[in-house]
Formats: C-alpha cells, sequence, structure tokens
C-alpha cells in the first residue's frame, strides 16, 4: 500500500482535452530565470564564508549560520507568496517576489556589520521560499504533459546554473571588485519582472481552478494532509541530499585537500555542469519511465560516486566524482517540479509544492551546521559521505513506497458526450 493516497479522477461526463502549450516557452523561461537568479545569490555566500568572517570579525561559524538562517526563511515565503498565487494568479505574485528579493539583495552588500547581514540574509529566505512555488505552478501549468518531464529538469537545472554562475562571479569578479559587488550584481534580477509582465500569459489552469478565497485553499490542503506531510517529508531528504552535497563542499576542498580558492571556484564550475546534465537527463527519464523510477535512477548513481566524491586521494578523481556525484543529485532533483505539481490538488498548486518544499528546507536547514559539526569528530570525508548515504537510503525508501500522478492533466474541457 502507499504511504498517500491516489489522485483524485475527473469527473463522469467530462472529456479530457490536453491543453494549448500557449506561452508555455515564456513561463518556463520566466520560472528557469527567476530560480537560476535566487540561487545565484543565495550561493554567492558560500564562497564568501572566510571574507565575511574577515570583514566582520566573526568565526566563519557564524557566517555559516546565515545560510542556516535563509534556508529557514523559505517557508515563510513559500505560504505568503503560494496564497497570493491561488488567489490572484502565478504573474503578479512572481513579479512582486522577484522585486522584493532583489532589493534585499542589494541592500546586503550595504551591510555594515554581522548583525545587519543576518537580518538580511534571512528576510532573502522570504524572497526565495516564494519564488519556486510560483514559478514551478506557473511552468508546469503551462507545459505540454509529454515535455513535462524534460522541462522540469530544465526548470530545475536553473539552480545549478545560479551555483555555476555565483562560481564565476567568486572566480573573476570577486578578486577585481572585492566582496560588496557580488551582492550588488543580485539586484539586476529586478529586471524580470518586466519580461513576466509584458510575456508571461496567465495560467489556464489557475483560471480554471481558483479558488472562492484564501480559506478555502487552505481548506483543499488540510483535505489532502496524508499526501502533503508525505511531499514534506521527501523534500526534507531531499534538500538533505542537496545541501549536504553541495554548500560545504567548496569549504572541504579549501580544509581538506588545500584547494585555492581560485581552483575551487572551478572545481565548483565543473561540478554544476553535471548537475545541470543530470537534471535534464534525469527529467527527460521520467517522462519514459516514470517519476520515481527516474529519481530512483539517480539516487542510485549518487550512491555509487561516493567514495571518489569524498575519499579520494587525487585532485583530478575528486573533480570527476563531484561531477558525476550532482549529476544524480540535480538528475533527482530534475524531477522535483514536474512530480510535486502532478501530486498537488488543482486549487492549491501555487501554495501545496512550494509550501512542502520550503517546509523541506526549514527541516534540514541545520544540514550545514550538523556536516560542519560531524567533521570535527569523524573527519570531512566521513561527515559529508555517512551524511549522504543515510539521505539516499532514506529518500529511496520513501519513493518505493509513494505514488505518482504520471502524466495528470491540469486543464480540463468539459463537454457533453
Amino acid at each position: 500500500m502507499s504511504l498517500v493516497n491516489n489522485i483524485s479522477r475527473p469527473v463522469k461526463m467530462t472529456q479530457t482535452i490536453p491543453a494549448k502549450p500557449n506561452g508555455s516557452h515564456h513561463a518556463v523561461l520566466a520560472g528557469f530565470l527567476g530560480w537560476t537568479l535566487d540561487a545565484f545569490d543565495f550561493f554567492v555566500v558560500v564562497f564568501l564564508f572566510d571574507t565575511l568572517a574577515h570583514q566582520f570579525g566573526v568565526t566563519k561559524r557564524e557566517i555559516v549560520w546565515t545560510t542556516t538562517a535563509t534556508l529557514a526563511m523559505r517557508p515563510v515565503g513559500a505560504l505568503l507568496f503560494g496564497l497570493l498565487s491561488d488567489r490572484y494568479g502565478r504573474r503578479i505574485p512572481l513579479m512582486a517576489n522577484v522585486i522584493y528579493f532583489s532589493i534585499i539583495e542589494l541592500a546586503c552588500g550595504f551591510a555594515p556589520n554581522f548583525t545587519v547581514f543576518l537580518v538580511l540574509r534571512a528576510l532573502f529566505g522570504i524572497g526565495m521560499g516564494g519564488e519556486w512555488g510560483v514559478g514551478a505552478s506557473l511552468a508546469m501549468e503551462a507545459a505540454p504533459p509529454k515535455l513535462r518531464g524534460i522541462l522540469s529538469g530544465i526548470l530545475q537545472s536553473g539552480y545549478s546554473i545560479g551555483y555555476l554562475l555565483a562560481a564565476i562571479a567568486a572566480r573573476f569578479l570577486l578578486p577585481m571588485w572585492g566582496w560588496r559587488p557580488m551582492f550588488w550584481i543580485g539586484a539586476l534580477p529586478a529586471l524580470l519582472a518586466l519580461y513576466i509582465r509584458t510575456k508571461v500569459p496567465e495560467s489556464e489552469a489557475w483560471k480554471q481552478h481558483r479558488a472562492a478565497s484564501t480559506g478555502e485553499v487552505l481548506r483543499v490542503v488540510a483535505g489532502q494532509w496524508r499526501r502533503f506531510l508525505y511531499l514534506v517529508l521527501l523534500m526534507t531528504f531531499m534538500m538533505f541530499l542537496s545541501h549536504g552535497t553541495q554548500d560545504l563542499y567548496p569549504d572541504f576542498l579549501q580544509e581538506v585537500h588545500k584547494v585555492s580558492a581560485a581552483s575551487r571556484a572551478n572545481i565548483a564550475m565543473i561540478y554544476n555542469v553535471g548537475a545541470v546534465v543530470g537534471a535534464v537527463l534525469f527529467g527527460l527519464l521520467s517522462q519514459a519511465a516514470g517519476r520515481r523510477k527516474g529519481m530512483l535512477a539517480a539516487l542510485a548513481l549518487s550512491l555509487l560516486v561516493i567514495p571518489v566524491w569524498a575519499f579520494s586521494g587525487s585532485l583530478t578523481v575528486l573533480v570527476v566524482g563531484a561531477f558525476v556525484m550532482q549529476m544524480g543529485v540535480q538528475g533527482a532533483w530534475g524531477v522535483i517540479p514536474v512530480h510535486l505539481n502532478e501530486l498537488s490538488a488543482d486549487a492549491a498548486r501555487g501554495l501545496m509544492p512550494g509550501l512542502a518544499y520550503q517546509l523541506g528546507i526549514l527541516f534540514a536547514s541545520p544540514t550545514n551546521s550538523i556536516e560542519y559539526a560531524l567533521r570535527h569528530r569523524f573527519g570531512y570525508e566521513w561527515a559529508l559521505a555517512g551524511f549522504e548515504i543515510v539521505t539516499i537510503v532514506s529518500l529511496a525508501i520513501l519513493l518505493l513506497g509513494g505514488t505518482e500522478a504520471h502524466g495528470r492533466e491540469f486543464v480540463r474541457h468539459e463537454t457533453p458526450r
């Protein structure tokens, strides 16, 4: 028996007709760009741990804590912007979200001390938490069902490309400009709001299933509480998977392998290319094999490469391991946008996937701090490897006991038989 209930079937006397992909490429591009720029703004800090600690006169542990604060505040954004998107449409809340996190990121570059910086990174978490749910629902509702798998992978790969861009900025801009302009660049995403305003059409699925009130949206989610809790649990372990393999890896390279800042940025660029490749390939695989089988295949790849990724003494082999590891990690993640949207209720698709996603990150927000503490007891290699072995096995169990709604239609046209 599955851990969650099956998706309810369309009512009788209806005929399901696939929705026309009107403006789908604009919707997917808007979601992709929003998530890319959001990820860039988050991962900039990963390359500035030592720099910011010196600038603000605090320990590196305290700077690592700012990433935890960002992650912990993301559910607030998911709840706020998710409710707005289910009541008032996807476009306007998405534009407001992009403008909000751009302003906060700009302000981070002017932070005079650690306390202000910490508060701003927490506020940034609200914007980061709101973008994914609204952007993913808009993109997946617009995407033709037969293309959802690969478009899901492309959408989610924006996260890896944001990380890649942060690595490029750290490699080439940081030495020339210093740390503050790294955050000022984060104001550029505000221009994305203009693109959404002029090019992205409103979701037809939202128009058909629009809830009459905010209370109705919340009641819909409450009515599917078992499924929602399952999605939260799934996303918690998915966050353990991604943040546990990405956030501290540059620091691991520095402490264990004495890799220079420039080389760490280069390596991050390489393994994020692997992440993009994996997201697209396994997203495509999920279209043919099913969502869970696609994710399980990606997780198997990550599990197999852990010895190379964490324990290799050769830097070249370590880089290959990192490339393949992120193929698997982000391969599994590439299926998440479509999987969560297909499992979510029609009237709460702006809120349900995004809130499950961001509650997962809330529960997984201590990941960096936990791994950083484990390294003192077990060494950095086993801190990372042991944490991820447990995570991958747990995810496999969750997926095998779960369900999916592969190919479910979001737009229905009722016509007499």
